[in-house]
Formats: C-alpha cells, sequence, structure tokens
C-alpha cells in the first residue's frame, strides 16, 4: 500500500491518507484475521461490505 503511493510520485498531502490507512493496518494487524472469523461463523461487517464478502468467498 505505501509502495502504490510511492511509485506514482505522489506529493506528501496526497499521500498522507495511504500512510494514514497502512500505519492503521499495520498496528491493528492482530485483530485483522477475518479470514478466521469468517471461517468460525462470527459476523464480520454489517450491511453492504458483509453482502460483498459473501460473494467473495
Amino acid at each position: 500500500m505505501r509502495r502504490s503511493g510511492t511509485l506514482p510520485k505522489l506529493t506528501a498531502q496526497e499521500r498522507k491518507p495511504v500512510d494514514t490507512c497502512a500505519r492503521y493496518l499495520l498496528n491493528n494487524a492482530k485483530y485483522l484475521k477475518y479470514d478466521d472469523y469468517f471461517k468460525a461463523g462470527f459476523p464480520i461487517a454489517t450491511g453492504v461490505i458483509e453482502g460483498a464478502c459473501r460473494h467473495l468467498n
């Protein structure tokens, strides 16, 4: 993700949301095991996102 922000030569301001998102994902990686949660039958989201995830699995 960070690499995709670097390759197109984004400005620091344009890159800020990419860095924020990447930092969030890295800091919370231990909680982002959606494949395991889905296999265990836990709901992983609500509404549109849950519907889309069902079609991907």
